[in-house]
């Protein structure tokens, strides 16, 4: 074997030998480390479960404030017609002096909750994120005739009369009882309660509250119209 090839040989086998070791070492570190990673992330898993971080949740009158922002949440609306005879001088001399007519009256009624009213004792929070509202019951806004689509079908006059000037706004009137008279038979209370309970349990999970419970408070029986 000549001198050339022996050399070959001995610094082939010398870094053979230091590729095995450094192979060795990083071995055993990454034995070595492992063990210590996986018992850090266990510490912090048993720290999260003795000592949780608490949850706040709104106060009741954090939760006032932003509710009565709301004011009068409109929570329905019905659109309804009506045809009203309105008369005044019928009878026997009714061709002579009478008058009568027939009006189509087109209105809507809106319907919704006053949450204006709501108070800091109409809410109550538990510590587990738990939320119990009291609702305001349901009432009637307001009753409006849309005057471009109400309007005067038929008026008949007596020979001897220009007609009662007073007798399309008596007519008027009459259709706005009798429409929001309708608009209470039709339901649009329970309507209005339901979608205002609807809306404000979404708006009491967006604040972050676990569970909410709506309590619809004792309603006001309506005046009669």
């Amino acid at each position: 074997m000549s001198k050339t090839l022996a050399t070959v040989l001995v610094v082939g086998l010398l870094l053979i030998t230091a590729l095995t070791g450094y192979a060795l070492v990083s071995a055993v570190q990454t034995v070595t480390n492992a063990p210590a990673t996986a018992g850090a992330g266990l510490v912090t898993q048993v720290n999260e479960i003795m000592h949780p971080t608490p949850k706040v949740y709104p106060d009741p009158v954090s939760v006032v404030l932003q509710v009565k922002a709301l004011s009068r949440l409109e929570s329905a609306q019905y659109t309804i017609e009506k045809v009203i005879t309105a008369e005044t001088g019928q009878g026997s001399l009714g061709a002579l002096f009478g008058d009568r007519l027939l009006f189509v009256g087109h209105g809507d009624v809106i319907a919704g909750v006053d949450l204006s009213r709501v108070q800091t004792s109409d809410i109550t929070i538990t510590e587990d994120g738990r939320v119990t509202f009291i609702m305001p019951a349901p009432e009637i806004f307001f009753t409006a005739l849309d005057n471009d689509k109400s309007y005067v079908y038929d008026r008949e006059t007596g020979l001897f009369t220009k007609g009662d000037e007073n007798l399309e706004t008596q007519a008027r009137q009459v259709a706005t009882v009798e429409i929001e008279r309708a608009a209470l038979e039709g339901g649009i209370l329970t309507t209005a309660q339901t979608n205002a309970q609807a809306f404000m349990e979404s708006l009491l999970i967006s604040l972050g509250f676990s569970q909410v419970v709506i309590v619809q408070a004792t309603p006001i029986p309506p005046a009669t119209p």
